[in-house]
């Protein structure tokens, strides 16, 4: 699982910082977030300490895979709440601050907090769409 970096995450991996545990396995660590969105929002981590998910190990990327939705379901339960969003950042731009894969778990209380998210999109141009396909099929390879 490579080098351990000291982000805050490994830290509360290794029980350096206290957290609200929700679960953990041998690849996975997922707690309550100490700023959250909504009431319930919580942190899955991997214990790999890859910094973007492009970086992450497929035995993490599935162990991740696989806990995703059993938390999630517990989140919604225990919050009483029916919609959630998924988030994950990579990089400063995409607006990631700790540099270590997390995927967060947010519910979304109706007429309550929760993410809000302005998207801005556009018309997907056919000719690029066709181009950027090839592209990234290739790179799939």
């Amino acid at each position: 699982m490579g080098v351990k970096e000291n982000s805050i995450f490994s830290q509360i991996i290794e029980g350096k910082i206290p957290s609200h545990k929700l679960y953990e396995d041998e690849f996975v660590f997922s707690f309550l977030d100490v700023n959250p969105q909504s009431p319930g929002h919580a942190l899955v981590v991997p214990k790999e300490p890859a910094k973007t998910l492009d970086e992450l190990s497929e035995e993490s990327a599935e162990a991740i895979g696989r806990v995703l939705p059993k938390i999630s379901r517990a989140i919604l339960k225990a919050t009483r709440t029916k919609e959630f969003n998924i988030l994950q950042n990579n990089g400063p731009n995409a607006f990631q601050s700790v540099f270590h894969v997390h995927f967060h778990i947010i519910p979304k209380i109706p007429g309550g907090p929760g993410l809000e998210i302005p998207f801005v999109t556009s018309p997907l141009d056919q000719d690029e769409a066709r181009s950027l396909t090839a592209e990234i099929r290739k790179n799939l390879d």
